[in-house]
């Protein structure tokens, strides 16, 4: 009796171990930058999230204070499907669209088998970047002086609206 028990408890480990495989996890290795900060900014706290396209569950982690953020365990096995994004910060961000999403892509540099980094870098402004005056556009009202007596709002409080008179 007793061997029968120890022989299915040894079956038990070996299943377990045998679907336990430390070298098959994919870890996702990357780091945001800052586009007008000094060498000395403190990253920690900015949150990044990570989705995949068949999983249900979203990675969200929070970066150092170098800026290093790292995915231990991505939803999915093959992250080639999986998108990055800035989420925040402890202060406003400023992130320019072409800086907020980067996909998921194999890692070149490392030796590693299952080690991923970010195809575009995740980057932002901690200050309202300029830009130049014709991107923006006029945010001047229009207000038509009306006569006091007709007891009306002033005329910018109207959204601009012109009839068109003359079609049945």
């Amino acid at each position: 009796m007793a061997t029968t028990t120890s022989i299915v408890l040894a079956f038990v480990l070996a299943l377990f171990a045998a679907r336990f495989d430390p070298s098959a996890s994919q870890s996702l290795k990357a780091s945001v930058s800052c586009l007008d900060c000094d060498h000395h900014f403190d990253y920690s706290g900015i949150e990044v999230a990570v989705k995949c396209d068949k999983a249900e569950k979203l990675s969200v982690v929070s970066t150092d204070s170098d800026g290093s953020f790292s995915v231990t365990e991505l939803p999915v096995s093959s992250p080639a499907s999986c998108l990055a994004k800035l989420v925040g910060g402890p202060s406003q961000l400023y992130v320019p669209k072409s800086n907020t999403v980067s996909r998921v892509i194999p890692t070149t540099t490392h030796k590693e088998l299952n080690a991923y980094t970010l195809s575009t870098p995740l980057a932002f402004y901690t200050s309202r970047p300029a830009t130049p005056k014709s991107q923006l556009g006029s945010s001047k009202n229009i207000d038509i002086p009306l006569p006091p007596e007709w007891g009306l709002a002033p005329s910018s409080y109207y959204v601009p609206f012109f009839p068109i008179i003359g079609i049945p």
